[in-house]
C-alpha cells in the first residue's frame, strides 16, 4: 500500500512539474497558416490582459484577451508586421499592455530614479558625517592657561 502511494505521488509530482502553462486560445480564434499563427502566438505572449494584469493575453480567459487575440490575429492577416501590430495595440491600450515595456526616456527615468535616490543619499550621508566631525581644538592662550592653573590649584 505503501509504495503505491509514493509512486502515486511520484506520477503528480512529475505531472505537476512538466505541465507547462494552458493556453486559452480557442480553436475558432487559430490561423490556418501556420506561420501566421506562430507570429500571432509569439506577439501575444508579449502583451499583459488588462483585466488580469498578470499574465499574457495567450494565458487568459477573459473576454478582453480574447478580444486582443483576434484583434492581433485580424491585423496579421491584413498583413502588418509585428511591429506594426505592437504599435497599433500600444496606440490603443497604452504602453501598459506591453509585458516588456520598451526603452524610452520615461522608462529610463522611471528605472533610473531609485538608483538616482539611493546614490543621492549616500552623498548625504557622507557629507553629513564629515561635518559632524568634531572641530580641533584651538590651544589656550597664556592668559587662559594662567586662569586654568589658578582654578586647579586652588582645589
Amino acid at each position: 500500500m505503501r509504495a503505491r502511494l509514493s509512486v502515486t505521488s511520484i506520477v503528480l509530482l512529475l505531472a505537476l512539474f512538466f505541465a507547462g502553462t494552458a493556453m486559452a486560445v480557442k480553436p475558432d480564434e487559430m490561423l490556418a497558416d501556420p506561420a501566421l499563427e506562430a507570429r500571432a502566438r509569439a506577439l501575444s505572449e508579449g502583451l499583459r490582459c488588462m483585466v488580469c494584469q498578470n499574465q499574457s493575453i495567450d494565458e487568459s480567459d477573459a473576454d478582453l484577451a480574447r478580444d486582443l487575440r483576434i484583434l492581433v490575429r485580424q491585423r496579421l492577416v491584413a498583413g502588418d508586421t509585428d511591429r506594426q501590430v505592437m504599435d497599433y495595440v500600444v496606440s490603443r491600450y497604452g504602453e501598459f499592455v506591453l509585458l516588456k515595456p520598451r526603452f524610452d526616456l520615461r522608462n529610463a527615468l522611471l528605472w533610473g530614479t531609485p538608483v538616482l535616490l539611493l546614490l543621492a543619499g549616500g552623498v548625504f550621508i557622507v557629507l553629513s558625517a564629515r561635518s559632524r566631525r568634531l572641530p580641533a581644538t584651538a590651544a589656550l592662550s597664556v592668559e587662559e592657561q594662567a586662569a586654568l592653573d589658578a582654578i586647579l590649584r586652588r582645589d
